[in-house]
């Protein structure tokens, strides 16, 4: 396994590119299974949790070519369906959460499909629900191994319905309106998910020759076709990475530019920032953080309360970012409160920046506390383990700002999310090492 040693307390400069959307890149790849025609899909981010879906549509008998970097051609014209039902695609199967959906578009395609429960991030509970109560109302019969923990769905032909879902789960949504564009009749869906990734999905699948109205709102109407064609497809920057650099900037007192971010996507990611007291200016379509060399101050609310950052289903603030808001508030000026909702142990990261100096109270297992330093006290290095995605580039943002020399193990954590991150770091002027 692989470590981070870095050399904190360093300022960086210079610009980063964000990578190809690693949560759209889920959801584009596992749509590549309606069609037998050939799909050119591009901003393809070479990140661990993709390449393992690449993999697994590989094994599936998807033929796949790379045309260059970032760039390739998928085609489900001889899908292997065995190979679903094999021990080798159980083990494969739940290897990554995003696995889940390829139930829904070879359900619409093959009347089948069946899935280990997958893996992923170690956050809390991520029910699949949502996902299976949609397919069982477009008319799937469902079934549970629980010795083998093996899900499975089949049907003749699905028909389309209304449906109301419990959650406005992304990746439940995806599924249904997967399953649903090859169904016979129109479907509904409300409460549907609104994310300009799910969007990006409805406008691929609508250039395949899907008929989808609503996008972009929580209502969505499917008039099922019989097929789908081919199409080509860029994915949208990766807004999450945006936002860790918008954070990197700050805690490092760093003069950075972030290009080519979609402005028109980014929601209320930079006003969210701005609550911080960060300063992030839109220079075309890119960002320039200038270096805080006064630090940032915290806004309260307009009645003086101190400020709370709340997750939210879009357009409400994305989940994947209270772990960078919450390190970046560690040398602000001020207090804030982080109420992380959907998740019971996204917050449990926090031990490691107490370690390293920082006044957080862990309220409970959704809300923290952050007091912060106002750089007048740094954060000290220490050896830190990466427990998920988010946590892990978090603490890692912490580590580059510390004074002295950290380690971060379970650096593959890492890897499943960021590109490369070490390389593009060092581009700007960190003091980063990967050891194997």
């Amino acid at each position: 396994m692989g470590v981070f040693k870095i050399e904190g307390g360093h300022q960086l400069k210079g610009s980063i590119q964000p990578q190809g959307a690693k949560n759209e890149a889920l959801q584009i790849l596992c749509a590549v299974l309606l069609t037998p025609e050939k799909i050119t899909i591009n901003n393809i981010p070479d990140i661990v949790d993709v390449n393992k879906l690449i993999d697994l549509l590989r094994k599936l008998g998807v033929k796949i070519e790379k045309l260059q970097k970032g760039s390739y051609t998928f085609q489900a014209d001889d899908v292997n369906l065995a190979y679903l039902e094999s021990d080798q695609f159980k083990i494969d199967g739940r290897g990554l959460r995003g696995s889940i959906m390829i139930v829904g578009p070879l359900l619409a395609r093959f009347g089948k499909g069946y899935i280990p429960k997958p893996g992923g991030d170690k956050i809390g509970r991520r029910r699949l629900d949502t996902h299976f109560e949609g397919l069982i109302k477009l008319g799937a019969k469902f079934g549970y191994s629980r010795e083998e923990q093996f899900y499975g769905v089949e049907a003749k032909k699905l028909k389309g319905t209304y449906m109301l879902l419990e959650e406005a789960s992304v990746t439940g949504t995806a599924n249904i309106l997967m399953a649903a564009v090859l169904a016979e009749g129109q479907t509904t869906i409300y409460n549907a998910a609104c994310e300009p990734y799910l969007q990006q999905l409805c406008k691929m699948l609508n250039r395949m020759g899907a008929k989808i109205s609503g996008v972009g709102s929580n209502m969505l109407i499917i008039d099922g076709v019989e097929s789908l064609g081919g199409t080509e497809h860029t994915m949208l920057p990766d807004m999450i990475e945006i936002g860790s650099w918008i954070g990197l900037a700050a805690m490092t007192k760093s003069e950075l530019t972030i290009t080519n971010v979609s402005w028109k996507d980014l929601g209320i990611i930079p006003e969210t920032f701005r609550k911080l007291g960060i300063t992030v200016e839109r220079k075309g379509d890119d960002i320039y953080i200038p270096a805080h060399t006064d630090g940032y101050e915290i806004q309260s609310f307009i009645d003086g309360s101190i400020l709370t950052i709340a997750d939210a289903p879009w357009p409400g603030f994305t989940p994947d970012l209270l772990s960078i808001i919450l390190v970046v508030a560690t040398q602000a000026r001020g207090s804030v409160l982080v109420h992380q909702k959907m998740f019971e142990s996204r917050l449990f990261f926090v031990d490691k920046l107490i370690d390293m100096g920082a006044k957080i109270i862990l309220c409970d297992p959704h809300r923290a506390t952050v007091i912060g330093h106002d750089f007048k006290s740094t954060l000290k290095a220490t050896t830190m383990t990466s427990p998920d995605i988010r946590a892990g580039v978090s603490l890692l943002i912490a580590a580059l700002s510390a004074k002295g020399t950290s380690t971060i193990q379970n650096i593959e954590q890492i890897d499943r999310g960021y590109e490369n991150i070490d390389e593009r770091l060092r581009a700007i002027g960190a003091k980063i090492e990967r050891i194997d």
